[in-house]
């Protein structure tokens, strides 16, 4: 009886491990895009501010209810176009359709670095008024900064032919679109979290307004840290402090 040295082992089962996980991970990542952006938007879509306001699920929606016109524009065009974003966003990174759907795969690029151009821009408009305050201002208004300036650079990286950069760039740029995942995951395990510490009746309202302010930043930051990881372990170009 002989056996096959392990140096010598066809690296098969480790590639499948491999692509298994990453298959899993990005069906992860679809499944959880598709379930926010159709929970986050469609109450919006349903019915008015007004009417979510008085409702126990009205989300946000008493904070810009009885806003100016503007607001409402800024509001309404960060809460679609960024749900457009939010579901067409993983498809950039489905491997099967880049290669063999080139056209499909551009296509779909355009309409999602425009919805990101649209949801920034009305969510730096709707910043100074979060409900967050002055944290909402820096945390939020950061991540609309940083959502222009990722989705500017995979836009000119891919118009000048650098296919590495603008994969890393639009791996940072959905991750911070996926803040509109971690935002929800995020409150719903920190208001839990305040429940041990609540005396008498639990009073949803305050654990709402503690857990919002912390997902300012918490949201999209650890989001970041991850897409720099998955950027140099799959050897794109990582970030660096240097002019073009």
């Amino acid at each position: 009886m002989t056996t096959t040295p392990t140096s010598q082992q066809p690296p098969s089962t480790a590639t499948r491990t491999i692509t298994g996980r990453s298959r899993a991970g990005w069906l992860a990542v679809v499944l959880s895009s598709l379930g926010i952006a159709a929970f986050a938007v469609t109450p919006y879509l349903t019915a008015s501010l007004e009417t979510l306001s008085q409702s126990d699920s009205g989300g946000l929606a008493e904070a810009y209810a009885g806003r100016p016109w503007f607001v409402l524009v800024a509001f309404y065009a960060h809460i679609v176009a960024g749900g457009i974003a939010l579901v067409v966003g993983p498809f950039q990174f489905w491997r099967g359709l880049r290669t063999r759907h080139p056209l499909v795969h551009r296509s779909i690029g355009r309409v999602y670095l425009t919805a990101v151009g649209i949801a920034a821009l009305g969510g730096l408009a709707i910043a100074p008024i979060s409900q967050a305050g002055l944290t909402g201002l820096f945390g939020f208004g950061a991540l609309g900064v940083l959502w222009l300036v990722t989705g500017w650079r995979a836009y000119r990286s891919i118009r000048r032919g650098d296919v590495a950069s603008h994969q890393a760039w639009m791996i940072r740029n959905f991750a911070l679109t996926y803040a509109a995942v971690t935002l929800r995951l995020g409150l719903f395990a920190l208001i839990l979290a305040q429940v041990p510490f609540s005396s008498g009746e639990f009073d949803f309202g305050t654990a709402f307004a503690n857990a919002y302010v912390a997902m300012a930043f918490l949201a999209w930051l650890p989001n970041l840290l991850i897409a720099e990881w998955l950027i140099r372990r799959r050897g794109l170009p990582s970030y660096r402090l240097a002019t073009e």
